[in-house]
């Protein structure tokens, strides 16, 4: 019998649990929150209100763009270059309501252990950032992929350089 690699194993646990984080994140309703559109509108703009508000969600989670932060080798202090995008992403989630996902990366030095840890200290960091900005702690979701999802390719600082991030993903 063939054995499975525990890496892949380890791996593999992970994304499952990220994907049971966003769904019990996203819960559960099988009816959204908005107020449902007339079914026969009494006048052609009747349906002009329930329209926008369809929409509404939508558009204000779309205005929820943070870019991508970088870290330091083995920290998780938010850097003084990431300040400026971390203030205008807490305005627009503030703003907007939206939900978002915070994925912790790192690079692939370290054991894959410490590379998860290092990647959820990261996650929290930038949550911690985010609150202490006003955003609502319920808005967040962390997540740590440490070196399994790299951006970059390859065994030099350049490389290792853009893996050392948290990236932001909108959830609805």
């Amino acid at each position: 019998m063939k054995r499975i690699n525990p890496k892949l194993l380890r791996a593999i646990a992970i994304l499952i649990s990220a994907a049971a984080l966003v769904f019990l994140s996203n819960g559960c309703a099988s009816t959204p929150d908005e107020e449902p559109v007339p079914e026969a509108p009494t006048s052609e703009f009747d349906d002009a209100s329930a329209s926008k508000t369809k929409t509404t969600a939508a558009v204000n989670s779309a205005l929820v763009d943070i870019a991508t932060i970088y870290f330091d080798f083995d920290k998780s202090d938010i850097r003084s270059d990431a300040v400026d995008s971390l203030r205008v992403g807490a305005t627009a989630l503030k703003e907007s309501g939206a939900k978002i996902v915070i994925a912790g990366h790192t690079d692939n030095r370290g054991s894959e252990e410490y590379n998860l840890a290092l990647g959820e200290r990261r996650a929290a960091s930038v949550r911690r950032y985010l609150t202490n900005l006003g955003v609502n702690m319920d808005q967040l979701t962390i997540v740590s992929y440490g070196e399994i999802r790299s951006a970059v390719q390859g065994n030099n600082e350049t490389a290792w350089a853009k893996n050392r991030r948290a990236e932001f993903k909108v959830v609805d």
